[in-house]
């Protein structure tokens, strides 16, 4: 196996999510989580008025496409190939291209990044439904590039998955 890299999946319009939540779901039950990686829905902020309300919403970035972060072998091509919303990979015919080092830059993904979370430290989350959330760190996933704080849910400890770009080490 060489190196993970980033690809782009056409879905039907609309499925993106789905596609998603089905990959995601497809990936822990056939354990593939040391080759499928991540899968995302590129989101942006759009400030909304409505009614004379400023109302800041997400909306996709690229409807239609889902990026996947995996390692391609026959196994995850055929996984993804063959979820159900997925009409097939970026690229010419059948064969599946990796974004390239710049194309991944403009969507915020960076290739390299260094890892200063730990667990057991305290980080303020700073976007998303949990802004402004202090957690302790739980757990670290360097190839999801993501982490887990526990956040007070209806009066429980609950986990919570952030990615390394939504919270800052508080000092």
């Amino acid at each position: 196996m060489s190196e993970a890299r980033w690809y782009v999946v056409h879905t039907y319009s609309g499925y993106e999510n789905k596609v998603k939540a089905n990959i995601d779901k497809t990936i822990e039950n056939r354990h593939l989580e040391d080759q499928i990686l991540e899968v995302r829905v590129p989101l942006e902020e759009v400030l909304e008025q409505k009614n004379g309300v400023q109302k800041v919403s997400m909306k996709k970035l690229f409807p239609g496409y889902v990026m996947i972060h995996m390692y391609m072998n026959d196994d995850t091509w055929y996984v993804v190939r063959n979820t159900r919303g997925v009409t097939g990979f970026v690229g010419p015919g059948s064969k599946p291209v990796p974004l390239e080092e710049d194309e991944m830059e403009r969507f915020g993904i960076r290739q390299e990044v260094k890892v200063n979370f730990a667990e057991g430290d305290a980080v303020v989350v700073l976007n998303g439904a949990w802004e402004g959330t202090v957690g302790v760190v739980q757990n670290v996933n360097e190839q999801k590039e993501s982490l887990s704080i526990n956040v007070e849910l209806f009066g429980r400890e609950t986990p919570v998955e952030l990615s390394f770009s939504e919270v800052k080490k508080m000092d």
